[in-house]
């Protein structure tokens, strides 16, 4: 079994507009975790550089030390003394699959170090349970598009392949917790709401998988959470009329938001541009990216 690993995890994009806790897409930013076993004794060695460091605390509360835990843990092998250095290029609370790469870097890499004992669905199984909901987990483990459903024990996932595709995000500076974002959902919902949402996801993944532009922006539109959650993100309405002046075909709230994803077949920079002076012009700073789908999900490779 190797002592050090090396995994790399990428950024996701969740709910697509209608998939709500369902749908995922993998893209191109990452955290890269080095993990490796200790003397037992040594205890615990934490280091991250990029996003997020100085804010994210380097004890068992850590969420990369948890769902590493966690495997040690169901192996039989119980906490273990390791050494554990981030680098991390995704934003934090942003939408953006930050918590899911901390979790399935954490189980990925642990899995590996104890030889690769617990099987992919084993991992994504853990890692959902650590994160909260399979989605963003999903992607990060598998890439490309992933659809997933989790009621109860039962887990079922697909990875249909889908046409080239880049998505650009703009990140107001927004501070929106996933808690705050679930607790502005309401607990029930109009049946009509229920079949809008499962008629437009079969259509967002069918749009997807051709690379039918027209068929996504009548498909990506949503009542089950945007409604509720767009309220809480100033400038929104804005950035996404902007978007769509802009050439975009769909635009979404990206997971639980702040961030916001749109999509087209071309023009990604002039959208992204679009978004942040919307954004700023109601009064948000706005960061922004242009992001390739991620295809492979995460990468293992030991080191020394």
């Amino acid at each position: 079994m190797p002592s050090r690993v090396r995994v790399r995890v990428p950024a996701s994009t969740a709910n697509l507009g209608p998939g709500f806790d369902c749908l995922g897409l993998a893209i191109g930013l990452y955290t890269t975790v080095e993990m490796s076993l200790l003397e037992p004794g040594e205890g615990l060695q934490f280091e991250m550089v990029g996003e997020g460091a100085g804010r994210v605390a380097g004890d068992t509360n850590n969420l990369i030390i948890r769902s590493a835990n966690s495997v040690w843990e169901a192996t039989g092998q119980g906490p273990v003394a390791m050494s554990v250095k981030v680098i991390n290029d995704i934003p934090l609370g942003m939408g953006m699959g930050s918590s899911a790469a901390a979790a399935v870097s954490g189980v990925v890499a642990a899995n590996a170090l104890a030889g690769g004992v617990l099987s992919r669905s084993d991992l994504l199984r853990r890692a959902a349970h650590l994160e909260g909901h399979p989605d963003n987990a999903a992607a990060a483990l598998f890439g490309g598009l992933v659809m997933v459903s989790a009621v109860g024990e039962e887990l079922m996932w697909a990875t249909p392949t889908i046409a080239p595709l880049k998505v650009a995000i703009a990140m107001p500076g927004v501070r929106l917790s996933t808690a705050e974002a679930r607790e502005a959902l309401p607990k029930q919902v109009p049946m009509q709401d229920a079949v809008f949402n499962i008629g437009r996801t079969a259509f967002v993944v069918r749009a997807l998988e051709t690379g039918d532009y027209e068929m996504l922006g009548w498909a990506m539109t949503d009542k089950l959470h945007q409604p509720y959650r767009r309220k809480l993100i100033p400038g929104f309405d804005a950035a996404v009329s902007a978007a769509r002046t802009a050439g975009a075909a769909a635009v979404a709230l990206s997971g639980a938001g702040p961030s916001v994803a749109a999509f087209a077949p071309n023009g990604h920079e002039k959208i992204a541009e679009a978004m942040k002076i919307a954004f700023e012009l109601s009064g948000v700073s706005c960061r922004t990216f242009v992001l390739p789908v991620d295809r492979q999900g995460v990468q293992i490779s030991v080191v020394g």
